[in-house]
């Protein structure tokens, strides 16, 4: 009887024993807010507002901050050991960028380099202008990114008037130019530059339709429709030259110039007979339009 008592006292003891520690959780460990606050590596060492910078260390937490200088930078935590963070706009030079912990730890100052942020431009609308082209037909567009008030455009190297749209668009007017390419690129106030785009001055005269004007007694009226049509153009017909101005004597033919779009040639034909006529403009820089025949008298 003793015995079976003395058995049932120490079950009822082993419970007793047991039954809190089953229940009382474990301590978490959290060693990363017991390490010392560091930076290992820091990746870029140096970028433009806007670029993420990663930090390697130890001792990371949430409420772990950065100091950029004077400004404290939000930063995203990832694993203790890795926080991120993103440039801000501030004015390119060389700041001392530590992390604070709320535990009051730091880390000592690194010299990072803030860079001026570098325009981007992407394409220019349009990218062609032609020579004759006026007002709002000048107007080019350029699209890109990280502009700003006091961004220019320059031309061939030159500073254009520009407006300012967005920060992803800018506009100028095209000034009178040679034919061919001239480079675009864009300036921002930090003196950062862009890369270079490429904008096309088309001078190549184009014949786009002929049609017949007025009739008078002895010769009539051929207009010549198109672009890039200059005052010293020449109007070849079928072979022979014909310029604007005053006439050789014993010419009674005549080239009336009357734009960049339009020539009235006066012709005088021989019989009403109508017969192909091939006509074809050329400027004074050797550019040459697409032959262009018409039935005509």
């Amino acid at each position: 009887m003793i015995r079976k008592l003395t058995i049932t006292l120490l079950f009822l003891l082993f419970c007793a024993t047991t039954a809190p520690a089953q229940q009382t959780p474990p301590p978490a460990a959290d060693s990363g807010r017991l390490a010392a606050l560091s930076v290992l590596s820091i990746l870029p060492a140096q970028g433009e507002p806007g670029t993420t910078v990663t930090l390697n260390g130890t001792g990371f937490t949430s409420a772990t901050t950065v100091m950029l200088g004077s400004r404290e930078l939000p930063a995203q935590v990832v694993g203790g050991r890795i926080m991120t963070f993103e440039l801000p706009e501030l004015p390119p030079g060389a700041y001392a960028l530590f992390l604070k912990r709320d535990d009051g730890a730091t880390t000592r100052p690194f010299n990072f380099v803030l860079q001026a942020q570098k325009p981007v431009v992407s394409s220019l609308i349009p990218d062609t202008v032609t020579s004759c082209a006026t007002g709002r037909e000048r107007e080019v567009l350029v699209n890109g990114a990280n502009f700003r008030t006091g961004t220019r455009v320059l031309l061939d190297g030159a500073v254009l008037t520009t407006r300012f749209i967005s920060p992803v668009m800018l506009a100028f007017t095209a000034p009178t130019l040679p034919a061919g390419v001239h480079q675009v690129q864009v300036k921002n106030p930090t003196d950062a530059s862009s890369t270079v785009l490429a904008l096309f001055i088309d001078a190549k005269p184009e014949i786009a339709n002929v049609s017949v004007g007025r009739e008078f007694v002895n010769y009539y009226e051929l207009i010549v429709s198109g672009r890039n049509f200059h005052q010293n153009s020449v109007l070849v017909v079928d072979g022979k030259r014909l310029a604007t101005g005053k006439q050789l004597v014993g010419e009674r033919e005549q080239l009336v110039y009357g734009g960049c779009n339009q020539m009235t040639y006066l012709r005088f034909p021989y019989d009403p007979t109508p017969k192909e006529i091939t006509l074809q403009v050329v400027n004074q820089s050797g550019e040459e339009s697409a032959l262009f025949t018409i039935s005509a008298p």
